[in-house]
């Protein structure tokens, strides 16, 4: 309190000319039409100023809640056009009508990775999805950008993903403007680039063409995004390789999608009879 009163005493002059100078702005502001306005319209810029950048800390509060509702809607669409397409390819016009049951053949599962390796010879993630969300071993694992692994090891409430960034890994993979397929491996030195591998010779292709799955396999969709084509041979053999730049930052993985193949023990089942 005694400072408060020192304070006061020894700004006593300044502080009355403060007071004096704010009285006077205000007779002007309030006497004058033109200055009044121009206060007005100051005081609501940097009110509304004000007010949306607290909205903006607002929703930055709340983007993590978002970004989950947004994975769960962009989901069930997943899944929903997913019934569609299947619907349009095997049933007729008026079934497609009266039925409401489709013949699914994926089912998409959201999730979130909670530990990535992306720098050793063979890498894992573990994302926050298990047994009790019907995850199962050999199922495919993407995001909005592309390709990340498949489920290897399963718990209940976990699971352990095989990174595409391992050297064990081996996709089923094509160009996307032609059906020349090969198999995308990786040799373990950029997390940023993985190998094509058994390109047939005859097939045309250029750098910066797009690589995506084949869709002959029992656990990837056809037609989810890879990469692009880094580098080309100089001479093309038999069997070619070639660089892919990821689409995806391998380095920085978040929410996922776990893709259930409806159809994979029919498939398993028909491959195993042919060995």
């Amino acid at each position: 309190m005694q400072q408060l009163i020192y304070f006061f005493q020894k700004y006593k002059y300044f502080l009355y000319f403060l007071l004096l100078e704010i009285i006077a702005v205000a007779s002007v502001i309030n006497n004058h039409a033109f200055h009044k306005s121009k206060f007005i319209s100051s005081a609501n810029a940097i009110t509304g100023g004000l007010i949306n950048t607290a909205n903006n800390i607002k929703e930055f509060i709340h983007l993590k809640d978002e970004n989950q509702a947004l994975l769960v809607e962009n989901t069930k669409l997943k899944n929903e056009l997913n019934r569609i397409y299947t619907s349009l390819d095997t049933v007729s016009v008026q079934e497609k009508i009266d039925s409401i049951e489709f013949h699914q053949k994926y089912f998409y599962i959201e999730g979130k990775v909670i530990d990535n390796n992306y720098t050793a010879p063979h890498n894992f993630l573990t994302i926050n999805k298990g047994k009790s969300h019907n995850i199962s071993s050999e199922m495919a694992v993407i995001n909005s950008k592309g390709v990340i692994g498949v489920t290897e090891n399963i718990g209940s409430k976990y699971a352990r993903v095989q990174s595409i960034l391992n050297k064990n890994s081996k996709i089923n993979a094509r160009f996307k403007n032609s059906y020349h397929f090969g198999t995308l491996e990786w040799n373990g030195n950029d997390y940023n680039t993985v190998q094509l591998t058994d390109i047939p010779r005859q097939a045309l292709f250029n750098i910066g063409d797009t690589i995506i799955t084949g869709g002959k396999s029992a656990i990837f969709p056809e037609g989810i995004p890879i990469g692009t084509i880094k580098s080309k041979p100089e001479k093309l053999s038999a069997l070619n390789t070639i660089d892919v730049t990821l689409f995806n930052d391998m380095s920085n993985i978040g929410s996922i999608y776990i893709v259930q193949n409806f159809h994979k023990e029919d498939i398993k089942t028909l491959n195993e009879q042919n060995e």
